[in-house]
């Protein structure tokens, strides 16, 4: 299981990377090895804003259909454009090809986020 040292996590399973003032937020390896195979992502649009821990869209797959939860408060800057035609690279590489939203205007929650080592206890 893939746990880049980087990022950030949550306890619903994203991730969260924060650079030059936008948090790019998709979901960790584990969750997407508990989902199975995607085959489709509904996506929030730009603009929309969301509180934290609302749900920002879902991933189906073949198993099971799932909530995606906004890790902070925030503006949606940008949708990954690849996931409408290759939702399943959320599988195959969930930390860079794979990843969801992009958050401008967010508010850092750090206390609310676990840290690789952390996160790694809570999945083992």
């Amino acid at each position: 299981m893939n746990i880049p040292e980087d990022l950030q996590y949550t306890t619903d399973h994203e991730w969260v990377k924060i650079e030059n003032g936008i948090a790019t937020i998709g979901i960790t390896d584990y969750a997407q090895g508990e989902l199975g195979d995607i085959i489709f992502i509904e996506l929030p649009e730009p603009g929309d804003e969301f509180m934290a821990k609302d749900s920002i869209g879902t991933i189906e797959a073949v198993k099971t259909v799932a909530d995606i939860y906004s890790p902070m408060q925030g503006k949606i800057s940008e949708v990954n454009p690849i996931l409408e035609d290759e939702p399943e690279c959320v599988n195959t590489d969930p930390y860079m090809r794979g990843w969801i939203i992009k958050l401008t205007n967010f508010t850092n929650n750090d206390g609310d986020f676990l840290t690789a080592d952390e996160y790694k206890k809570l999945v083992q």
